[in-house]
């Protein structure tokens, strides 16, 4: 089994660095807003069952937003952003090109974006946090509005490309990252051409495209920004961490551990953000599984002691 390295300290900014709660109304809002369009979602395929939506589309929306968002929790978040662990070059292209295929940016700016929000997570200058865009109610729900997705349409700040100087440094990782228009051609091909393969009919093509293709890009899009917007104002706080980060239970569910948001930002290059044995993490449970098959290794832990010293 692969060596764990445990992370014995933890910085604790200062206290009173760390913004107020936001109003009930707005985590309120922010909770309608994750939960009715997935709601949404899963009820379509029942009306449309049988003539827009078949057991291979399913299976392709399963599969595809699987393949996905493990290339964004365990290959862009965990393994290129905070190093949480170690693998193959081979291993990081794959994970590059999946993560790339959820069309939430390209390598070096999705990790140079995250590396930027971690320094400077819950300030005026952080990339997408729901706060410091105005008082009272109105003014957090413009902060969850633009934390959720506003943010995405923004340019670039300058200077993105010193977050990413050890990334820009493997041309392999160079590659995937430009390769990104491509990437996000196959998260449509594949689906497509796997739907008409297994149907034998032009309409598997065109059901596989919208299933595992758009569909499947909506909910993967809609769950990682939540990350963004809601796990910072709506969820517990166990973890002095300096902002308003928070675990947030459903999300720690959909995002694949993410959602312990909190205890990552705790302990950022932790390769697991559920810390206890009820939080599922399940790409944390990717990463061990790749461990014991030789695939990873020099995965980060915090301590006990960390654990400890941090919390409230």
């Amino acid at each position: 089994m692969a060596e764990v390295a445990e992370i014995r300290t933890v910085d604790l900014p200062p206290r009173d660095t760390i913004p107020k709660r936001a109003p009930i109304a707005v985590r309120v809002a922010a909770f309608l807003v994750i939960t009715l369009p997935l709601l949404g979602v899963v009820a379509a395929p029942f009306f449309v069952w049988g003539w827009g939506f078949h057991w291979v589309d399913l299976g392709l929306l399963l599969g595809m937003y699987g393949l996905t968002a493990i290339g964004i929790t365990v290959g862009f978040h965990r393994l290129f952003v905070h190093r949480s662990y170690e693998t193959y070059t081979w291993v990081k292209f794959i994970l590059a090109a999946l993560g790339s295929m959820a069309v939430v940016g390209s390598l070096l700016n999705w990790v140079a974006q995250h590396r930027r929000h971690h320094q400077l997570s819950d300030t005026p200058d952080d990339p997408h946090s729901p706060h410091h865009h105005g008082h009272g109610v109105l003014g957090m729900l413009r902060g969850f509005t633009y934390a959720h997705l506003g943010w995405f349409f923004m340019p670039d700040p300058p200077g993105l490309d010193h977050y990413v100087k050890d990334l820009s440094a493997s041309r392999a990782m160079r590659i995937a990252s430009t390769l990104f228009p491509l990437w996000i051609g196959l998260g449509l091909g594949i689906p497509a051409v796997l739907g008409g393969l297994i149907t034998g009919t032009w309409g598997g093509v065109w059901t596989g495209l919208i299933w595992g293709g758009l569909v499947r890009i909506f909910l993967v899009h809609h769950v990682t920004w939540s990350v963004n917007s809601a796990c910072h104002l709506w969820g517990m706080r166990p973890y002095r961490s300096g902002d308003e980060s928070r675990n947030n239970f459903l999300l720690g569910i959909l995002a694949l551990g993410e959602g312990w948001h909190n205890s990552h930002h705790a302990f950022p290059t932790s390769a697991r953000h559920g810390l206890r044995w009820w939080q599922p993490d399940t790409s944390y449970y990717i990463i061990r599984m790749m461990s014991f098959v030789g695939l990873a290794w020099n995965i980060k832990l915090p301590s006990r002691a960390a654990q400890d010293h941090a919390h409230r």
